[in-house]
């Protein structure tokens, strides 16, 4: 089968719509019913040029799409992609590499070794830790816990790789109340169970309370723990003091994996990099890739400080491996036995970025938070309910009859349904919120104003 024009066509179209961002809206248009219809079509007995299944793909995804790699999406905590990122992925696809194994790509397993280089002296991480390219965060704090969990079970003299769970010493998982749900999830996939999860509370400032975490610990039986923390809560940006709670969990034996999906990234910054201070000391991190390094997706990192228990929890022999000595297989550190090459994304976004640029996205998605929870919780009817600590905050607005969270719901879907700026909500301390997310290389100044604007209009609107 040719090419048929749909390499040039998909081009086209990609170039069309990134050069759009800036005048179309962040929402979609189109409803489930509308692309449900455009797109069920009859598959035919004979194929259809290549492009114009590109055309119609195009054509019938219209206003299905949103614009969340813009600079006017402020939601769930999804970054743009930067050019050279989205250059590679494209290189990545017609390369077609299976980055498994070494012998399956010799580049791509360099180019994975070199980046996981970069990554941990970015991230202030031991160099001495492994590292792996996983899909996302949640696959990383799988990889993770599955690391943890055959070295405190191999510890304690159970191989569960080899005998599994059925009859093993159970652990406990010890959290913050504002952790994740990925991470628990994790715990499900692992089979330790949610009966198995501890959750802590949380202090004023939104971090694990050291006062209930050390009570939690000292009330342990003898199960093996993984302390779970946290670099960057979803509604605030807290992060978990980890210079004293990592100290905790040591004495009793704990193991500590830091979920940093995005706050490990304010490593980069001088002036938030204070914020991790004591993550160094941790087991294991997991991140995001799509997230502050705006990556397309799908990139996550997980970094082990014990390269031995993160080797033993994922390797498999294969008759068919062709080993090559003095090179990593990349399958031996990550869930997945065919996979793509993200690698190259990585590699050529942080080329792009450079330290500088790096460090320059962090503090002006900071910088761009602050002023837009500034803004909107000082207009009439609205109000701050958490200021940012990094790129996450908090605002909410204030009914008439007093419903301020039926209020916030409707103000909230308002402005989503224009479409001149996306937010999400949330809960946060039992109260309905407007959560205030940037994470984009493309939010500007002027973004922020019109994203202002789109509230003070919903406001006005819905005050009447």
């Amino acid at each position: 089968m040719s090419n048929d024009h749909a390499l040039e066509r998909a081009f086209a179209h990609a170039q069309a719509f990134l050069n759009g961002l800036d005048d179309r809206p962040v929402c979609a248009r189109a409803t489930f019913a509308e692309l449900r219809e455009r797109l069920s079509r009859a598959l035919a007995d004979d194929g259809v040029p290549g492009g114009r299944v590109i055309d119609d793909l195009v054509a019938d995804t219209r206003d299905g799409l949103l614009a969340s790699t813009g600079g006017r999406f402020f939601g769930w905590v999804i970054g743009g992609a930067i050019p050279a990122g989205v250059a590679a992925d494209w290189l990545v696809a017609a390369w077609d590499q299976n980055a498994a194994m070494a012998a399956c790509s010799p580049a791509a397993a360099i180019v994975e070794e070199v980046c996981g280089g970069w990554l941990r002296e970015l991230l202030g991480i031991p160099g001495t830790a492994s590292f792996g390219f996983v899909t996302g965060c949640q696959a990383a704090h799988t990889t993770a816990l599955a690391a943890a969990r055959h070295k405190l079970l191999a510890d304690i003299g159970w191989d569960v790789e080899r005998r599994g769970l059925s009859g093993a010493p159970p652990i406990r998982i010890v959290t913050s109340e504002s952790r994740h749900e990925s991470l628990i999830r994790s715990v499900r996939l692992l089979g330790l169970g949610t009966d198995a999860v501890t959750l802590v509370s949380r202090d004023a400032a939104g971090g694990i309370s050291l006062r209930a975490l050390e009570s939690t610990l000292s009330s342990s039986d003898s199960r093996p723990i993984i302390l779970c923390l946290q670099a960057g809560d979803l509604n605030t940006g807290a992060f978990d003091p980890f210079g004293d709670a990592i100290p905790l969990a040591r004495r009793m034996g704990a193991w500590v994996h830091v979920d940093g999906a995005f706050g490990l990234w304010a490593s980069v910054s001088e002036r938030y990099r204070h914020l991790l201070e004591g993550a160094e000391l941790a087991d294991s991190w997991a991140t995001d890739g799509h997230k502050w390094l705006n990556l397309p997706f799908d990139s996550g990192f997980v970094f082990v400080a014990d390269p031995a228990a993160h080797s033993a929890s994922l390797s498999q022999e294969a008759s068919y491996a062709i080993p090559v000595e003095g090179v990593r297989d990349e399958m031996d550190w990550n869930p997945e036995w065919s996979r793509r090459a993200r690698g190259f994304a990585v590699y050529a976004t942080l080329r792009a970025l450079g330290k500088h640029g790096l460090r320059d996205l962090v503090d002006r998605c900071c910088a761009h938070t602050r002023r837009l929870v500034a803004e909107v919780g000082a207009l009439d009817g609205a109000e701050v309910v958490a200021e940012p600590i990094i790129n996450q905050g908090l605002v909410r607005f204030l009914g008439q009859d007093g419903d301020h969270d039926a209020m916030t719901d409707r103000v909230t879907s308002h402005i989503q349904e224009r479409g001149r700026a996306w937010f999400g909500g949330t809960t946060w301390r039992g109260r309905r919120a407007m959560r205030v997310s940037v994470c984009s290389w493309r939010t500007t100044d002027r973004d922020v104003e019109t994203a202002v604007d789109a509230v003070r209009e919903a406001l006005a609107t819905l005050r009447r």
